[in-house]
């Protein structure tokens, strides 16, 4: 299987043209990124088809690729339900965001609920639930990246971390948004070449899908064999089922570095034709998934599931080497790892733009700092969220299984983000008060429970292992309704002037754009 001592020249080969790729790019970009817009929204210059796929790019990361072909892998049908969420959630993007966000807003979440409440207690909470969110996910991708690294090219895990943490922050602070969006093209581009090149080997091999999920099914091992075609292995009840898809499929719609990319189009149709594109890119992405996770099952068999890690997280590098070899394994291994670059950029950049355009500029400086002086401070929030990233990464290990943890950071995105953005936008009585208390409470709740669940603690494969008797793997059923609750709550129990006369102004301009900022070309 995949090699993991010796340094693996062939994996080299196609690491660094990929890699010397995205850096040519960030120093292209590193001239149109010196001002705030250039910084944060790429200059409002990016064409719908280009952000359709930087979305598919910034959204399909190593919980997509590696951690869901690992579940599916390891479990079968309950793997699958992870990539049924993820793309169904987009629905709720483009029904209810998509063009809202890019009329109401300029660079970040906070921009929208700023402009309706009042405006420091309002960007504090949307920095908060950023911050979190971010937190989850980009710990997650650092995993990722530093098991794909150990295995393939045979360094230490801690090392491999460290490497994908100073090329995410090489994009960022050099190249800003402009970059960012470009390595994330780049990497749809190589990434949905290469899962279909596999796909399509994985059926000429097994000759059909049915034949493959047959084949699945005969070779999922002995009694205690965790594979299933039927639900219950994963997720082992109903609820836990409920509960993971509505973080799913209500966490995308918080997500801040995938709503920050509606700021870097010119306008709001071309906010919601990236959506279309990137709903095309996503669901042909997730339904090949699906081969690949039971093309291991097939190929690897039970006898694999030791070789694809603690989590799965190697099946689909471990497939690509039977299929193809050790250079189609390092070919597969290159395009993921430029997978996970391209999530982790467009993380930091959300998570530092939080900091620098909602804290600093917004509240510390009280607006009164330079668009220079703001980028500066972004760039350098940038490079302390990666220090402190890479930091618990090497510390967590490479235990978790990659989807797992992102699971966990769209029911933080459910909980605290969403609740507080569509209230904002469709409720006439909202207030501060109200948005405060549903991220606070929506954040809260969300770790609380991630913290006491049973995948945390010792003995996860049974309800022993929470210390307060908790059973649901994910908490998005409880945390997303306790959000909501407290946005309720906090509003109808106060009162606040002037709010309700800046929702008719917020409601037009999310509707029709007028006043909204255009690109410059525009």
């Amino acid at each position: 299987m995949v090699p993991v001592a010796a340094v693996n020249t062939t994996a080299l080969l196609f690491f660094i043209p990929i890699v010397g790729l995205t850096l040519v790019v960030t120093f292209w970009a590193s001239r149109r990124a010196q001002t705030a817009t250039g910084f944060y929204a790429a200059g409002r210059g990016i064409t719908a088809p280009q952000n359709g796929f930087a979305i598919a790019g910034d959204y399909l990361s190593a919980a997509s690729f590696l951690g869901i072909a690992g579940l599916i892998y390891i479990y079968g049908f309950d793997g699958f339900l992870y990539s049924i969420g993820f793309l169904v959630a987009f629905l709720t993007v483009m029904f209810l965001l998509a063009e809202r966000m890019r009329n109401a807003g300029k660079f970040t979440i906070a921009d929208v609920l700023a402009f309706r409440l009042r405006e420091r207690p309002a960007r504090v909470a949307a920095a908060i639930g950023t911050l979190a969110v971010a937190a989850f996910y980009l710990i997650a991708q650092m995993v990722g990246a530093g098991v794909l690294i150990q295995a393939l090219v045979g360094i230490d895990f801690a090392l491999a971390v460290l490497i994908t943490g100073g090329f995410m922050l090489i994009y960022v602070i050099l190249g800003g948004m402009v970059a960012t969006t470009w390595v994330q093209i780049i990497k749809a581009v190589l990434l949905m070449i290469g899962i279909l090149v596999m796909s399509v080997w994985v059926l000429i091999k097994v000759g059909s899908p049915i034949e493959l999920f047959n084949r699945a099914e005969a070779n999922k091992g002995g009694a205690d064999s965790t594979f299933s075609l039927g639900p219950g292995t994963f997720l082992p009840k109903p609820i836990d089922t409920v509960s993971l898809g509505l973080a799913l499929v209500l966490g995308t719609a918080g997500l801040p570095h995938i709503l920050m990319r509606f700021f870097t189009v010119p306008n709001a149709k071309a906010a919601r034709g990236s959506v279309v594109w990137a709903m095309v890119l996503i669901g042909a992405f997730y339904l090949l998934t699906t081969f690949i996770g039971y093309g291991a099952r097939v190929f690897l068999g039970p006898e694999g599931v030791e070789a694809a890690g603690t989590g799965g997280n190697l099946a689909a590098p471990n497939l690509a080497e039977v299929l193809g070899g050790d250079v189609f394994l390092a070919i597969i291994t290159a395009v993921a790892f430029a997978t996970i670059l391209a999530v982790v950029a467009g993380l930091v950049l959300s998570a530092s733009s939080a900091i620098a355009h909602d804290v600093w500029s917004s509240i510390i400086r009280k607006g009164k700092d330079s668009e220079k002086e703001e980028v500066v401070v972004a760039k350098v929030a940038a490079l302390g969220i990666g220090i402190i990233a890479m930091a618990i990464a090497i510390i967590g290990g490479s235990g978790l299984n990659v989807s797992f943890m992102v699971g966990l950071a769209f029911a933080i995105a459910a909980s605290a983000n969403f609740p507080a953005l569509l209230l904002a936008l469709t409720w006439r009585r909202f207030n501060t008060t109200g948005a405060i208390a549903g991220v606070l409470t929506g954040t809260l709740s969300a770790i609380f429970l991630i913290i006491v669940s049973p995948k945390v603690w010792p003995g996860a494969d049974s309800v022993t292992g929470s210390p307060i008797g908790w059973e649901l793997s994910n908490p998005g059923i409880v945390s997303i309704p306790l959000g909501f609750l407290a946005c309720y709550l906090g509003t109808v129990l106060t009162t606040e002037r002037g709010a309700e006369r800046s929702f008719h102004e917020l409601r037009v301009r999310s509707e029709t754009g007028l006043g909204a900022e255009q690109a410059a070309a525009h």
